[in-house]
């Protein structure tokens, strides 16, 4: 009777772990795999009609199907007003931008493009790659680097921003008029306007901190960086995100911060980390705008 009872014990045990393996193997190739479009909903709380954006991040040079043709079918099925390009598109240790321009050349047609830079653009373009913005642009992307631009989607007046850095100083005190002079000076232009204003700000760290939120009077921020925590743990969520360290708060999803709401993509790969994505399909967002 004790034999059996261990025998019954040692299966039980047995296709625990098999399904567990099962649960992981699969996980794995569905994070590396297979995109799903998710849809999303920003009300800004200001007039005239909505409108579709649609949002992807954090490529990091990876290819679905050929040539990205399984991701610019994903982006045209959504049927986007304008689609948006939140950075790391490429890796800093990219041979060439081929993947990124690629697919900006496949999906123009379906919207207007506009590119946000991200820190994997920003050190590609650091090693000798000075060409990389005339390139975007010259396959169809409108690049946002600290600039905007004054666009009008489905009605709607837009100011459309991107922006890389912090917007608030590193003085030890996170005070967001501590910020250097450039980053003050487009951030105070970027939001005097009447127009719904919108910031495409790479990584959400770039405004989560400090006053920042308090200060600048921005209606929506865009933001990827964060791979959705890497690992999405059951019950727990993402394991890790850039300056907010383990579990972070503002991973993937919408959030209200301070003035403005804030939606983080989790994007659609990762360059080389201590953990592949796990649990965390690629995603293509949807942004309905309102």
């Amino acid at each position: 009777m004790k034999k059996k009872k261990i025998r019954l014990i040692l299966i039980i045990l047995f296709i625990i772990a098999a399904a567990l393996a099962v649960w992981i193997t699969v996980s794995l190739w569905v994070s590396e795999n297979y995109i799903v479009i998710r849809e999303y909903t920003a009300d800004t709380g200001k007039g005239g009609n909505g409108f579709r954006a649609v949002v992807i991040s954090d490529l990091h040079d990876h290819v679905f199907g050929e040539d990205n043709d399984e991701l610019a079918e994903k982006i045209r099925q959504a049927d986007p007003d304008i689609i948006l390009m939140d950075g790391d598109m490429l890796n800093a240790e990219s041979e060439d931008a081929s993947v990124p321009l690629s697919l900006i050349r496949q999906v123009k047609e379906t919207a207007p493009v506009y590119y946000a830079l991200g820190n994997h653009e920003e050190a590609y373009i650091a090693d000798g790659h000075p060409e990389f913005e005339d390139e975007l642009a010259e396959a169809g992307a409108v690049v946002l680097d600290k600039n905007y631009t004054d666009i009008e989607v489905n009605g709607v007046q837009i100011r459309l921003g991107g922006m890389y850095d912090y917007a608030f100083g590193l003085n030890g005190n996170n005070d967001a008029l501590a910020a250097p002079d450039d980053t003050l000076s487009f951030l105070r232009e970027f939001q005097n306007t009447d127009r719904l204003k919108i910031m495409l700000a790479h990584r959400p760290d770039s405004f989560i901190f400090g006053d920042a939120s308090e200060v600048w009077d921005v209606d929506l921020v865009i933001s990827g960086h964060n791979h959705g925590g890497q690992v999405i743990l059951p019950f727990l969520g993402g394991l890790y995100g850039g300056d907010q360290g383990w579990f972070p708060e503002y991973v993937h999803g919408m959030y209200e911060k301070g003035n403005f709401q804030m939606f983080v993509t989790s994007g659609l790969g990762s360059n080389r980390q201590k953990l592949p994505r796990f649990n965390n399909p690629p995603e293509v967002a949807v942004l309905t705008i309102r």
